[in-house]
């Protein structure tokens, strides 16, 4: 597959591409805003469907207010349901788990199936003119792609995923993601930086060498070996021939190739894969297992970090060491981009600062950026506009 080289950047109004003023990092307004129009009609990875393997099985999953239960029914199907009770709003199942053989509102016991229409309430007969039909949960748009299952909360949805990631399926396909399974519980971290910061870092690579000195130790940069295909981004780093001087990066340089699953070509067990989905989407891919994270507004100048690892079913000792050895790997680099970032939201606080221009291997970084733009003008100014207050 051809490679389609870093883009250069290109702006209307200025001819030095430049990152957003910092007021749109740390508004009420834009938070709002925000999730109006780009997050609640985009569409989010609520679980895999090896989270949710028999009936009753689900998981809940939270979009700013909005939330849904994501559930296989008796008959294997999977539904996605407002997790909102029709009695008084109580929200009906918290995290994820097993309801055997039906829903049941914890506040009045209103309980309903697994397809979401209304079974019974206590006390019927002080509903003397209740049809039950008229009381099932809301259904949600629901997509299994890639093996997750995708949401959307909107009226009017982007386009859906099968069609986003059609592009990129082929180069997907070894990985297998249907047949993957959980291989670490689903976390969830607060960060004390908006949303877009945590993604703006996730989209360009220029920091890496600098900011991740671990990946920079084990593999080239991900920015050498670009594609893009509208709404996703696509960079792969490849493992250094020098072996790292730290021991566990040492020993994952060593026997990653070896240990690697054997269905999977010899290039992609020397690789680490990294795809980022506009709004708020990364999925990373490892030879040894595959991670998804989300990008959550929790209010303005805060984030939600939510996400889960995969691989195939795989039991053997040496597998298991891949694994560890990749967590602790990867577990270290989500700390320097915390910190990274949490230093760039208390950096743009300073009344000194102005953006600065973007490089060309921060092109990702600018179609977030104009995406925002297209669908908020106001992030244009270089202030908050007084209707804003």
């Amino acid at each position: 597959m051809s490679v389609t080289p870093v883009r250069p950047l290109d702006s209307a109004a200025d001819p030095i591409a430049r990152g957003l003023p910092a007021w749109v990092y740390n508004h009420p307004q834009m938070t709002r805003l925000e999730y109006e129009r780009i997050l609640k009609p985009s569409w989010q990875i609520a679980c895999h469907i090896s989270q949710i393997p028999c009936a009753g099985d689900y998981v809940t999953f939270e979009l700013g207010a909005d939330s849904v239960i994501v559930l296989r029914d008796a008959s294997g199907d999977i539904r996605a349901l407002r997790n909102v009770c029709r009695h008084r709003g109580t929200r009906l199942l918290e995290g994820a788990g097993r309801c055997r053989g039906r829903i049941t509102c914890p506040y009045h016991g209103w309980t309903y199936r697994y397809d979401g229409s209304l079974l019974a309430t206590p006390a019927r007969d002080s509903f003397p003119d209740l049809n039950l039909r008229e009381h099932a949960l809301d259904a949600v748009r629901m997509e299994v792609t890639l093996g997750f299952v995708f949401v959307c909360f909107g009226a009017d949805p982007a386009p859906p995923p099968s069609q986003l990631w059609a592009p990129v399926m082929e180069e997907l396909a070894p990985y297998r993601f249907e047949q993957l399974v959980p291989t670490q519980p689903q976390f969830l971290e607060e960060w004390d930086v908006d949303w877009k910061i945590a993604m703006d870092n996730y989209l360009e690579s220029y920091h890496v060498p600098i900011g991740h000195p671990g990946l920079n130790r084990m593999f080239t940069p991900d920015y050498e070996d670009q594609r893009g295909v509208p709404g996703i981004a696509r960079g792969i780093s490849w493992l250094r021939e020098a072996p790292s001087s730290r021991w566990s990066e040492r020993v994952y340089q060593k026997y990653i190739a070896e240990v690697s699953a054997p269905h999977l070509p010899e290039p992609n067990r020397r690789s680490w894969r990294f795809y980022s989905c506009l709004p708020n989407l990364g999925i990373d891919i490892m030879p040894e297992q595959v991670d998804f994270f989300q990008v959550l507004p929790r209010a303005p100048g805060k984030a939600l970090i939510r996400g889960a690892a995969f691989g195939q079913p795989d039991d053997r000792r040496e597998m298991r060491l891949m694994r560890w050895l990749g967590n602790r790997i990867n577990t270290q680099v989500n700390r320097e981009d915390r910190m990274l970032c949490e230093r760039l939201q208390r950096g743009m606080a300073d009344s000194s600062y102005r953006p600065g221009p973007l490089s060309q291997i921060e092109t990702w970084m600018h179609e977030f950026h104009n995406m925002l733009r297209a669908r908020i003008p106001e992030i244009g100014l270089p202030s908050a506009p007084e209707h804003f207050a």
